[in-house]
């Protein structure tokens, strides 16, 4: 049986990293980045910064998430299918943005998640009315014995980021 969530503790330490304003984040270490244009408008901008904070990139890319809205300092199971697989990957949300124009959250990995690092998804509207949702990251090897398979992961990590992008588009 597999511990509970209480009983693990966070496998990577510059918490919030993946959520620092753009240049701040560009500068910081190992941190990959991609962005999408979603639309432009009012209704573009309410379903994607209102679906961001329901863990709808992750639901809307194949995971199913044991809750509705994200809430910092919350544990959540989130469930990877890889093909016939289900893998459970136990994380905690480390940040959340909720400013007028830019809505989104990190989370970072538990102990016996595949891989150690955070994660996070931020929409954003600028001037001219585009929305934005950027997809950052940060991956190193876990422990144990998802460490053996470790790139193998990062190539269907690769594929995930690919779905995260279209994952809002209306």
């Amino acid at each position: 049986m597999a511990r509970p969530l209480a009983d693990r503790v966070l496998t990577f330490d510059a918490l919030g990293v993946t959520v620092l304003r753009d240049g701040e984040a560009r500068r910081a270490a190992g941190i990959e980045e991609r962005s999408v244009c979603l639309g432009t408008g009012d209704e573009v901008w309410e379903y994607a910064s209102a679906e961001v904070l329901r863990w709808g990139v992750k639901t809307r890319s194949g995971f199913t998430v044991d809750g509705d809205t994200v809430v910092v300092g919350r544990r959540y199971w989130v469930i990877a299918r890889v093909g016939p697989l289900r893998v459970r990957e136990p994380v905690e949300v480390v940040a959340i943005v909720n400013e007028p124009d830019r809505k989104g959250f990190a989370y970072g990995t538990l102990s016996g998640h595949p891989v150690s690092g955070e994660e996070a998804f931020l929409v954003d509207r600028q001037p001219d009315g585009s929305v934005w949702l950027t997809v950052r990251s940060t991956t190193g090897s876990s422990r144990g014995p998802w460490r053996t398979v470790h790139p193998v992961l990062l190539l269907v990590q690769r594929g995930y980021k690919r779905r995260y992008l279209r994952s809002l588009t209306l």
